[in-house]
């Protein structure tokens, strides 16, 4: 199939901002189809409750769920499994793989479309939904630490990180972005409730963005910025919505905010001076909520931070021992070996 897709590329910069444009338009799509989901569902129970899930699931509701997903997540890993044992270089133009890519997970966008308006239920049904947020910040994390030797942990300075252990997530983390995105694809039935839309947009980017792979479109620090950020707006947009102005909005603002300001914002480019102005302002924002929301508040904005640079070193830590076992094991000389 892929051989006879034809020579003459599409640039790859140019396909992501049409993906930025096809995820807008399936976002209003699956906006549209709002008013044609009429479900009954049990009362909200909590901060550890799914609002959105059938009251009585069934074998077929299940099987929707996760028959869909566990076919689109084989079918990435294969893509990707493809792209880096048959293709293995980047360019600024796309591979046929990269097209074959963006028409699966178009699939797989219409497919759940599909399961949500017969089935509703996604895999929230059977997981918490703390595996979802989970499987975010998880991604979250591993990209700091992925970047850490080009633009530093914290205020342009790398952490101690081995460096056969950010190799080793540079090579194999799109298999782990891309267990993230579709799980949390699938997690949601596609709703149409404000924090629905603004997240299922967000992992129509990640789906592009996956699919992007081997090309300079994938790597550009703007465009991988940005979905960085996104979750900032994503989140404080979320608790607006869940609980007001006097909610916990703050939090999430500031606390990937202030991620930004610490460790990706050193990785562009700018000036220091340029840099100072976007720490400035960052601080004079912090001063003014917090001066009307309550100076003994402030601390909330340290919580995302610290929280996200903890589970960098202990990632790191973990790989590092995995690694050396591995390599020890591999060193072991086995009986064949002896006799030999």
């Amino acid at each position: 199939m892929l051989s006879v897709l034809n020579d003459r590329r599409p640039r790859a910069l140019p396909v992501l901002w049409w993906g930025l444009a096809a995820s807008a338009v399936l976002t209003g799509l699956v906006w549209l189809a709002g008013p044609r989901l009429d479900v009954a569902l049990l009362p909200d129970q909590g901060a550890s409750w799914y609002y959105w899930k059938l009251p009585e699931p069934t074998f077929w509701t299940r099987l929707s769920a996760w028959g869909g997903y566990a076919a689109h997540q084989l079918a990435s890993w294969g893509l990707i499994y493809y792209a880096q044992t048959r293709v293995r270089r980047t360019s600024a133009t796309l591979h046929p793989v990269n097209l074959v890519a963006l028409a699966v997970n178009l699939g797989f966008i219409v497919l759940h479309w599909a399961q949500t308006q017969l089935f509703y239920d996604g895999l929230a049904q059977d997981v918490s939904i703390f595996s979802s947020q989970g499987s975010v910040v998880l991604l979250l994390v591993v990209v700091l630490l992925m970047e850490n030797r080009r633009r530093g942990l914290v205020l342009g300075r790398p952490a101690p990180i081995a460096t056969d252990v950010v190799r080793f997530v540079r090579r194999y983390h799109g298999y782990l972005f891309s267990w993230a995105a579709i799980y949390t694809f699938w997690y949601h039935p596609m709703e149409t409730t404000s924090g629905h839309l603004i997240g299922f947009f967000y992992m129509f980017l990640l789906l592009v963005q996956g699919s992007l792979f081997l090309t300079t479109a994938h790597t550009n620090r703007w465009w991988t910025l940005a979905l960085e950020l996104l979750v900032a707006v994503h989140g404080t947009l979320v608790a607006v919505m869940s609980s007001g102005p006097d909610g916990a909005w703050p939090m999430f603002l500031f606390g990937f905010l202030g991620v930004f300001v610490l460790t990706q914002l050193h990785g562009l480019g700018l000036s220091r001076a340029a840099r100072g102005w976007f720490v400035a302002a960052f601080a004079v924002a912090v001063l003014a909520v917090y001066s009307w929301r309550g100076l003994d508040r402030i601390d909330e904005v340290a919580r995302i931070p610290l929280i996200e640079y903890l589970l960098v070193g202990v990632l790191a830590l973990l790989l590092w021992l995995v690694l050396r076992l591995i390599r020890r094991v591999r060193a072991v000389p086995t009986d064949e070996d002896v006799r030999r």
